[in-house]
């Protein structure tokens, strides 16, 4: 198989994987702990604002909802989860598919951190790594677990891949 079309496809199949992983990780700490994960219509409401030159905002959740703003969020969740086992797969090589380990996906996943922090975060009006929220250090934290869960989710997709490519 051409080695780009390798890399678009184990892309998508990893990160769509390791993205189920993450989402089943939200469930159980949800139903099990009432802790809730993002909202992911949040994500849909800043994307959405992108049509009218706003990037940023004060307060994110006193911002006017869109039209479609949970479903345009979940696509991203998982455009974003594709993209980043994209990124997984330009460093290592589409061979990480083939004999996956778990360094590289653990690391993918725990600097995966640096966009909500730096990027979303911020233009949410929530602040540096949270620092404007009630509990920046419990709301780090968290992300830094969900985080790793998606980085554990990398190498459990990318190894069933490699089971059935074998």
């Amino acid at each position: 198989m051409n080695t780009y079309l390798e890399l678009v496809i184990f892309s998508l199949i990893i990160g769509v994987g390791a993205t189920i992983v993450m989402d089943i990780y939200a469930v159980i700490i949800k139903r099990f702990f009432n802790i809730a994960s993002l909202d992911y219509r949040i994500v849909g409401r800043w994307i959405g604002h992108f049509k009218n030159g706003v990037f940023s905002h004060k307060n994110i959740l006193q911002t006017a909802p869109i039209k479609n703003e949970r479903a345009l969020g979940w696509l991203a969740h998982y455009l974003i989860g594709i993209s980043f086992a994209f990124l997984l797969l330009l460093i290592w090589g589409t061979g990480y598919a083939y004999q996956p380990t778990f360094w590289p996906a653990i690391t993918i996943g725990l600097l995966t951190t640096i966009a909500p922090w730096f990027m979303m975060q911020p233009a949410f009006g929530f602040g540096i790594a949270a620092s404007k929220t009630p509990n920046p250090a419990l709301a780090r934290f968290r992300s830094l677990k969900a985080h790793a869960i998606y980085g554990i989710g990398l190498y459990l997709a990318a190894l069933l891949l490699s089971i059935a490519l074998s």
